[in-house]
């Protein structure tokens, strides 16, 4: 049923195996860093990212892209963990999950064409912020009286040396040899030297245990009222436009790396399956991993076996390799996740100011502020929209027209440029009714009427002309133009060899105001064949 592996490639087999335990060392650190970030116990991570790896890579819709428990998921769902419990996230998740699901089905995964590429350097900016500004609580410790402050002298001193070599073995290791995943390393040396030297370090362990077994199905224990309803919707919501966000721009940077095409209306229904199953299995919920799924393409993982192998391998190390994990610095997953902040930034969007359009900068600063102060499905679709409004200033403005006059003396104004709501304004000042001769000619040929307000602002240039006693005569309009006129469309004059043909773009009562008839031009008719 599921192209698992592709057929008479033997050698794919191995090479999405060992990628996948690449993936799966990865992902072991980030899920219990980000399971601290949600102020959850760090197997409910760790489950997410078994649960998301393994469903989504078997009916997600983009092979060789990982899911797993996500920063961006983790900070918005804090607030629910701390006032209401982790039960009622494990009921957001699901709710999630079929949010994701009807989405999918609604085939509305291709609007994510729709996001332009400053929306999307602003998202990953601000990701990264969010990411990083979520590591600072771990440089506070708690007192007698449960206040928090912020870490002094040598436990200060030891937290930011494990970090800064930490960083510096992601750094520099892949440089002298990329046989053994720098992050794993980073880790195991991290974690060998605090034990040797008896470092006064807070661990994994001193947060909470990670050892168990396999997650147990089991309905969220909360109460199945309107109320519970209403808290847990909103954050659902925001999690599933999250978690679909950042999933479809993921599958659009790995079909740029493997130029190949994933399916976005499968890949929302297979997030929406993995979230759903996730919550009822005790995780924390999640999406694509933008970093772990890069790992995996470059590791030459392209099938979907890549993706199960990773899931199946993190399960070994959840019931074999717990004690270890355990004794894991908390400073030493502050390195790594440091080091993924770094890798998320978009470097590259300094160098772009000055070189881009201004508003195209605006936008991407705008996204990455919105999305430190608010969320990232907030911040994307406002980015959306600013782009939008920026677009249609932008063409508004190109509206113009070239003046002449024909054989019998009339002037003829040819229209260029798109007619829309955004340049009905500068379509009117282009015309002077009280300047111009009786018989007047407006040519459309080389222009595109494309909504409603286009369809007003010609029947209201019609009354201009009317008022001054001359006549307007409209050429080369589409039938369902001259359709949807109403006081113009007796001027119109019809040749169905020229005239362009598309729709436009009105609501259904609008068009049905128009009586569906052909319009006859009462002064002129220019070779209706």
């Amino acid at each position: 049923m599921f192209n698992l592996i592709r057929k008479n490639a033997p050698e794919n087999l191995q090479n999405d195996t060992l990628s996948g335990l690449t993936v799966a060392l990865a992902l072991v650190p980030e899920a219990v860093a980000f399971a601290f970030v949600a102020h959850v116990d760090p197997l409910v991570g760790l489950y997410a990212a078994f649960m998301m790896g393994l469903i989504t890579s078997i009916v997600g819709g983009r092979p060789g892209m990982i899911s797993g428990a996500t920063g961006a998921i983790a900070v918005v769902i804090v607030a629910l963990v701390l006032d209401h419990g982790l039960q009622y996230l494990l009921a957001a998740v699901i709710l999630m999950g079929i949010i994701q699901i009807l989405f999918g089905l609604l085939k509305l995964g291709k609007f994510i064409r729709l996001v332009p590429h400053s929306v999307f350097l602003g998202f990953v900016n601000g990701l990264a912020l969010v990411i990083f500004l979520a590591q600072l609580d771990h440089f506070k410790v708690t007192d007698a009286e449960g206040i928090k402050t912020w870490m002094t002298g040598m436990p200060l001193f030891i937290m930011l040396g494990l970090i800064a070599l930490t960083m510096g073995i992601i750094y520099f290791l892949p440089r002298l040899t990329k046989a053994f995943p720098s992050t794993l390393a980073a880790i195991l040396i991290g974690s060998i030297l605090a034990l040797l030297f008896q470092l006064d370090t807070v661990t994994v362990g001193d947060k909470a245990s990670i050892a168990g077994g396999l997650p147990i199905p089991h309905i969220p224990e909360i109460p199945l009222t309107w109320e519970t309803f209403k808290i847990i919707l909103p954050y659902s919501f925001i999690m599933a436009m999250i978690g679909l966000i950042e999933s479809l721009l993921t599958l659009n940077l790995i079909d740029e790396l493997t130029e190949t095409r994933g399916q976005p209306n499968r890949e929302c229904v297979g997030q929406g399956i993995a979230n759903s199953v996730t919550g009822l299995f005790g995780g924390m919920g999640g999406c694509a991993m933008v970093g772990q799924s890069i790992i995996n393409i470059k590791s030459g993982g392209r099938g979907r076996f890549s993706g199960i192998s990773a899931a199946l391998f993190l399960l070994a190390f959840i019931l074999v390799a717990a004690p270890l994990v355990e004794r894991i610095p908390i400073a030493v997953l502050v390195g790594v996740m440091f080091m993924v902040v770094i890798g998320t930034f978009e470097w590259c969007s300094f160098r772009l100011i000055g070189k881009i359009p201004l508003s195209d900068t605006l936008v991407g600063i705008s996204v990455a502020v919105i999305t430190v102060f608010a969320d990232l499905a907030i911040a994307v679709i406002i980015g959306i929209i600013l782009s939008a409004l920026v677009f249609a200033w932008n063409h508004a403005r190109q509206i113009n027209v070239s003046t002449s006059y024909n054989k019998m003396g009339d002037k003829v104004y040819k229209l260029s440029g798109p007619l829309f709501f955004a340049s009905t304004q500068n379509f009117q000042e282009l015309f002077t009714p009280s300047e111009d001769t009786d018989d007047v000619v407006v040519d459309f040929q080389h222009s595109r009427v494309a909504d409603h307000s286009a369809i007003q602002a010609i029947d209201k240039l019609a009354e201009r002309y009317d008022k001054v006693h001359k006549r307007l005569h409209l050429k080369h309009l589409s039938p369902e133009c001259r359709l949807l006129l109403k006081k113009a469309g007796h001027l119109v004059e019809v040749n169905v060899v020229e005239d362009p043909n598309y729709h436009i773009a009105v609501d259904k009562e609008a068009f049905s105001e128009v009586e569906i008839t052909e319009k006859i031009p009462s002064n002129r008719q220019t070779n209706p064949l």
